[in-house]
């Protein structure tokens, strides 16, 4: 298998780079005509990433366990394995707008993936210094409320390389939601995401299936908030199969 990985990886690397190559300047132009232009290029982008697994006979499955609030700000926490777990959300939850913290790092440099990050609405935290961090949850915080978008981040911080979960850090849940009163947090559950890097960067690894599931949406407004977290960490991890 490890040796046919060779081959069709090639094949994929080639396919990723092309999508995000003619995306780029897509998105440059979507953006030009506002946020919806921009947004609706994004959300083809990802479709195209997400098929593209099938080059490597990986495929995703998307459930929804519960009806998600519409008309609400929603708050998307979900265990972390690998670059592939977020063009899944993208796609699957567009019409909550998902926005997605991220390291800074990640703001230069990629084709289409920073161009995004930078003018899609999402925060580019840089870990090495807190105040920064700070403030660029508060303004992520507060456009999420105003624009009424969903915000979408992985609590363990860093991706899980066996699909163990890591222990989640709460900090920067508790800063979106100190500007989300009124929010849901919805738990999400990814599986097998991992699996797509078993070797490595390369080869990658062939016939995974990547599943998501969303599951009960929380609502914050008068619930105990350290409660709630606990909940969706539990929520989360009970439905994860390393």
């Amino acid at each position: 298998m490890k040796i046919i990985s060779y081959l069709f990886s090639t094949i994929f690397g080639i396919v990723f780079l092309l999508i995000l190559l003619i995306f780029h300047p897509l998105q440059w132009i979507g953006l030009k005509f506002g946020y919806n232009s921009h947004k609706n290029v994004v959300d083809f982008m990802n479709w195209c990433l997400v098929k593209a697994l099938l080059i490597l006979g990986n495929t995703v499955h998307f459930t929804k366990h519960a009806p998600i609030p519409k008309n609400a700000s929603i708050i998307f926490a979900a265990n972390h394995q690998s670059l592939f777990d977020i063009p899944p959300m993208i796609w699957y939850l567009r019409k909550h707008h998902p926005k997605f913290v991220s390291k800074i790092e990640l703001g230069k440099g990629i084709p289409s993936v920073s161009f995004n990050l930078k003018h899609g609405g999402a925060a580019l935290i840089d870990r090495k210094d807190p105040a920064q961090a700070l403030r660029e949850l508060e303004n992520y915080g507060k456009r999420i409320h105003d624009n009424q978008w969903s915000a979408a981040i992985f609590p363990e911080g860093t991706r899980s390389r066996n699909g163990v979960p890591k222990k989640f850090s709460v900090n920067g849940l508790k800063m979106i939601i100190k500007y989300n009163p009124e929010a849901y947090i919805v738990p999400i559950s990814i599986n097998n995401s991992w699996k797509v890097y078993r070797y490595g960067k390369f080869p990658l690894g062939m016939f995974n299936r990547i599943t998501l599931e969303t599951h009960e949406p929380i609502p914050l407004k008068g619930a105990d908030i350290d409660q709630v977290l606990k909940d969706t960490e539990a929520a989360i991890k009970k439905h994860i199969n390393p």
